[in-house]
């Protein structure tokens, strides 16, 4: 068990450690993947971001259908389905569910000898409502339904994001709050609770007079400050042993920080790119790339429908593809 769930610790951005129920570090929306991987700030009319600030949903998204879908690393495919629509002038609801599949695996007893094979895999079930407090200022909570099922072991957690969105359309200013995935497990995979992985986070997002390019900075996992990792460097310096620890104050300030900027030529046509820093380092060990821990996705609007599409490659094993498509239910049936 113990090796499982440090296989999924790498797969969900590197290896915290607190490895269980990382996958909700993995957005849906191939909008905010390109954008760096999180992002809680960036105002978007496709109803796959508001997972991530349940503030971000409104009566704008009244009647929206999306989905999604994820070739991510070592094997795993995430999809996806989320709808959303308008509770009165000032609100709005939405449900989704989210599958999380890691692929065939073998599964060995405590001398490692090959006992069969087994497909773990996770369910994300969740609901969120908002609610506008003034013009400006809007509030959000998504509660979470999580199953996990990993060879004879399952498990059953119940999470909580609150979040909150101050946005300023005269000057495209967008400033977030979110506290997520507050909860614990109801049902345990054997003996000991696994903990959620907690956090706090702060968005800012805005572009610049007539400059069709919004910028944003989301800073992440505040509820610690040292995030220490190993560098084993490219492999090129055969005395390095790996044991290379890496906690200046510049390190850990930046392992907590993900940048990111959106062209958006027109409401129909945006193309974004992101840098997360803490995903390069947590893929260090792991032959990264020139360009791990960056990201593109690029999204249109045509009719009814809006797709969207995103590029990373964490390690040189690992290229990863999401897919977003997106309807207004009442505009497709008219």
């Amino acid at each position: 068990m113990a090796c499982l769930m440090a296989e999924l610790s790498i797969t969900a951005h590197g290896a915290d450690s607190s490895p269980a129920y990382n996958f909700l570090n993995i957005p849906s929306s191939a909008r905010v993947y390109g954008l760096g991987g999180i992002n809680i700030s960036n105002i978007d009319d496709d109803i796959n971001s508001v997972e991530q600030n349940p503030a971000l949903l409104g009566p704008e998204f009244d009647m929206q259908l999306g989905i999604n879908y994820m070739r991510y690393i070592a094997g795993t495919n995430l999809a996806g389905v989320k709808f959303g629509t308008r509770a009165g002038d000032h609100g709005a609801w939405g449900v989704g569910l989210q599958y999380y599949g890691y692929g065939e695996m073998k599964e060995t007893d405590a001398a490692g000898n090959i006992m069969g094979s087994f497909s773990p895999k996770d369910v994300n079930f969740n609901g969120i409502y908002s609610h506008d407090i003034t013009d400006r200022l809007r509030g959000g909570i998504a509660l979470k339904f999580l199953y996990s099922s990993y060879a004879e072991y399952t498990a059953f957690a119940i999470a909580t994001d609150l979040g909150i969105n101050y946005y300023d359309p005269d000057r495209d200013l967008s400033l977030s709050a979110v506290v997520a995935n507050l909860g614990g497990q109801v049902k345990r995979f054997d003996r000991a609770y696994d903990r959620l992985p907690v956090d706090l986070r702060l968005g800012w997002s805005q572009s610049f007079g007539q400059l069709p390019i919004r910028f944003s900075v989301t800073a992440w996992n505040l509820t610690k400050w040292k995030m220490p990792y190993y560098d084993t460097g490219d492999g090129s310096d055969s005395d390095n042993d790996g044991t290379a620890l890496k906690q200046s104050f510049a390190s850990n300030f930046f392992r907590h920080l993900i940048f990111a900027a959106d062209f958006i030529p027109s409401d129909k046509f945006h193309i974004g790119i992101g840098y997360n820093y803490k995903t390069r380092t947590d893929m260090s060990t792991y032959k990264r790339s020139f360009l791990s821990g960056f990201s593109i996705g690029a999204g249109i609007s045509v009719k009814s429908f809006r797709l969207g599409i995103a590029f990373a490659q964490p390690h040189t094993g690992a290229t990863t593809f999401m897919l977003n498509l997106s309807t207004n239910l009442t505009e497709l049936i008219q």
